[in-house]
């Protein structure tokens, strides 16, 4: 095996991994009112990302939207009051910590997520069934969420609005921004 053969292995697993721990440094600190815990490790990991990213101007366009994104998600489940986050000083508007999860996630968009960019219907199915699952992880094993009664309520929302904004995300990926355009 060359180097070459194992960059692209190495920075997939450090990709997928690195957002796992954000999440988890995220979710664990919010259930304990925290944000710095989701602020510093979103901080080395999204920085750390856009250093190895052989096009961080892709990458700073997907977080920008993922960052809009996070609005029409979190912002639409909290103002709906099906789904209440932990720290979260300002009402619906989504806490730091969401955002830091949102920044995160655009980064495993080219990298770990990538195969989601393969077929329209994947982003839909990951974003309606898994995302759900996130949050109720984050709800039974952190308390960073709580979601109003019936609990299906808010997991509806953010099934289809996941569904949604990672539809939107993935296109977003598959498009080369910034591409200079061809006079003549």
């Amino acid at each position: 095996m060359t180097e070459g053969d194992s960059a692209p292995r190495w920075r997939f697993w450090a990709n997928l991994l690195g957002n796992q721990v954000v999440w988890l440094c995220a979710v664990a600190g919010a259930g304990q009112g925290l944000q710095w815990p989701a602020l510093i490790s979103a901080g080395i990991y999204v920085a750390s990302q856009l250093l190895m990213s052989p096009h961080p101007r892709k990458d700073l366009c997907l977080i920008v939207f993922a960052m809009a994104c996070a609005f029409g998600v979190d912002g639409v489940a909290a103002a709906g009051g099906s789904v209440l986050y932990a720290a979260a000083p300002w009402g619906w508007i989504p806490p730091p910590w969401i955002l830091t999860l949102w920044a995160s996630f655009a980064m495993t968009l080219t990298v770990s997520m990538a195969f989601l960019q393969r077929h329209w219907l994947l982003p839909v199915v990951f974003g309606l069934l898994l995302a759900p699952l996130a949050y109720v992880s984050a709800s039974r094993g952190f308390a960073a969420v709580q979601f109003s009664a019936p609990a299906w309520h808010g997991l509806l929302v953010l099934g289809a609005t996941w569904a949604a904004a990672l539809t939107l995300l993935c296109r977003v990926a598959r498009q080369a921004p910034f591409q200079p355009i061809a006079s003549g």
